[in-house]
């Protein structure tokens, strides 16, 4: 389990997360949605320990960021590292050796290349394969389907389905509506900091029309389009 009380974040005078109260249980998907800036990301680096806070953030496995895979938007990439050496990296950080890694080369990577030089799709296919490979308890998945081919998120939406299998605690962000709705099991609607909507999986259908109406508008009309 993961805990998050009275989380609240600022930078300089902008209030970006004000006093979120949210539970994340094992053996479940949580999807996070927002317009930019609605502070996705921010949570996500607070609750992996990459930013301060106000409140408090406890789990069962301690500490949690020893036990948590985090995805990023954009993954870092260190200039001279192969991708296979990314790898190795990131699971000595879990005190894990990997083992027969270009067999779990599920993405088709060239891990013999300098990470630096894969595209953006390509960096996040190979950051997700470390993070799996590192057997974490807990994911956190900041956009992880914008950028990768459909091939590779058909695959993507299958391990979610496995890790939850598993009963692991999936976290994940995403634009794109149609993949939350095959993944998770509950939606946050997080707007101006705030959490406003938590919606069921059996209410999904109904959230997405709202969001539509809410985005939307009458913008289109504005362009008289001809």
């Amino acid at each position: 389990m993961i805990k998050v009380i009275g989380l609240s974040k600022r930078f300089g005078p902008k209030q970006v997360l004000d006093n979120i109260n949210l539970t994340f249980y094992e053996g479940a998907v949580y999807g996070i949605v927002g317009e930019n800036g609605a502070g996705k990301t921010t949570l996500f680096k607070c609750i992996a320990g990459l930013e301060d806070y106000e409140g408090e953030i406890s789990s069962g496995l301690k500490p949690l960021k020893n036990h948590l895979g985090l995805l990023l938007t954009e993954p870092f990439m260190f200039s001279k590292i192969t991708g296979k050496e990314y790898i190795r990296l990131l699971c000595n950080a879990r005190k894990i050796k990997p083992d027969h890694i270009d067999a779990k080369n599920i993405f088709d990577l060239p891990l013999n290349q300098y990470a630096s030089t894969y595209s953006t799709g390509m960096k996040k296919k190979l950051a997700i394969t470390a993070i799996l490979l590192q057997v974490n308890k807990y994911f956190i998945l900041d956009e992880p389907f914008n950028g990768v081919d459909i091939q590779s998120n058909i695959i993507l939406t299958e391990i979610i389905h496995r890790l939850r299998e598993l009963n692991k605690i999936v976290i994940i962000s995403s634009h794109i509506f149609s993949t939350l709705s095959e993944t998770c099991d509950e939606i946050h609607l997080l707007k101006n900091g705030v959490f406003i909507k938590t919606v069921k999986k059996e209410e999904f259908n109904q959230l997405e029309t709202e969001m539509k109406e809410i985005t939307i508008g009458n913008k289109i009309e504005k362009l008289e389009l001809k």
